[in-house]
């Protein structure tokens, strides 16, 4: 089974984000399934490297690259990095710059499609 999971908000300040990156571990961790994350929007911060977050808090960027080691695929919709400043350099490893394009083939390629 295929899954695209597209997220939309910013990391912090609701718990979408977290909430979206825990059902994604949970799904790795089952196996036979493939999976991508593309963020859009404001999501994109989700991908800046270097977060910091008070002791016992969630961190994004750790959960991120959780992912990235499980061989998950993970996109940053360039469009939405240039209307918030955000640069190539600041993507943490195991992301790339994508596009609409590439979100396109990736939905596509779903069987599910999972919106946050």
């Amino acid at each position: 089974m295929n899954y695209l999971f597209i997220l939309n908000d910013a990391p912090y300040g609701d718990e979408r984000p977290y909430n979206a990156l825990r059902l994604c571990l949970a799904l790795a961790k089952k196996g036979g399934v493939d999976i991508k994350v593309f963020l859009m929007a404001d999501a994109v911060g989700c991908a800046r490297a270097g977060q910091t977050t008070p002791e016992g808090s969630y961190n994004i960027e750790r959960m991120l690259r959780g992912c990235a080691t499980r061989g998950i695929e993970i996109g940053a919709c360039g469009t939405c990095m240039e209307a918030r400043g955000l640069t190539d350099d600041q993507l943490m490893a195991g992301t790339h710059r994508s596009s609409m394009a590439e979100l396109a083939d990736w939905t596509a390629w779903a069987d599910k499609v999972l919106t946050w």
